[in-house]
């Protein structure tokens, strides 16, 4: 089969499941997806390295945390400038936006990535437990979903969030966050006090500045996984008055 003729059909086979499952389930379905998706987002993952940089100390944990998402964050979004794939709601008439409109390009899916590395990363190698594995990939499909009925991704775009994901899993594990871990430890040696390991940090109460500054970097995240709720509530204020 012709390659151009391949990719045609691919889309269309997108565009029929979108149309298919944009909005299945109405609005009950839809607000338990909208908060199933937020296990996708970037800030989730933010939130966690700086939580075991700053406040439970744990190289291991966030050496392999940090080198998934830079992966991704990396390879994800070269992809997504290389290809520039409209979001379907950008492209079909009929689709249904659910959530807050990305303004990232649609292929492919950060979620997907997201929640497949990471579930790889805590279920297969951290935890080194099936059963966990295989329901966070169950959870992982959930995600996938998630981000076709809420008709901001197609298909094609979460299944290669997947491959990507499973790709940036096996590359973090044996070559990134292996570097990333030594680099830690290379300053863990230079640094000239005592590293406290796998416990909460007593700069925390100890250092008023250290505790208003985990406090203002962990508000900063919060506003990031929020912000654009935010503005659209603005938005409709303002469109109301």
């Amino acid at each position: 089969m012709d390659p151009k003729d391949f990719l045609i059909r691919i889309d269309e086979w997108d565009q029929k499941i979108i149309l298919k499952y944009n909005g299945l389930g109405g609005k009950s379905l839809t607000n338990i997806l909208k908060f199933t998706s937020f296990f996708g987002r970037e800030t989730l993952w933010i939130f966690l390295i700086a939580f075991y940089l700053f406040i439970w100390y744990d190289p291991f944990l966030l050496s392999y945390f940090s080198a998934t998402f830079l992966i991704g964050l990396i390879l994800i979004l070269a992809i997504k400038q290389i290809v520039k794939r409209s979001r379907p709601y950008q492209r079909l008439n009929n689709i249904d936006i659910l959530e807050h409109k990305p303004t990232s390009r649609s292929f492919p899916s950060w979620h997907s990535y997201n929640i497949f590395s990471q579930g790889l990363l805590i279920g297969a190698f951290f935890l080194n437990s099936p059963l966990v594995t295989i329901a966070l990939l169950i959870f992982g499909i959930l995600v996938s979903f998630s981000r076709i009925q809420l008709g901001v991704h197609y298909p094609s775009d979460v299944i290669f969030g997947f491959i990507f994901g499973v790709i940036g899993f096996i590359t973090a594990i044996y070559f990134i966050g292996p570097l990333i871990f030594e680099i830690f430890a290379y300053f863990e040696k230079i640094l000239n006090y005592e590293i406290q390991y796998r416990q909460l940090n007593s700069w925390l109460y100890k250092n008023i500045w250290y505790f208003f500054l985990c406090l203002s970097l962990f508000f900063i995240i919060f506003l990031l996984a929020i912000h654009k709720t935010i503005i659209e509530k603005i938005k409709k204020i303002n469109q109301i008055n």
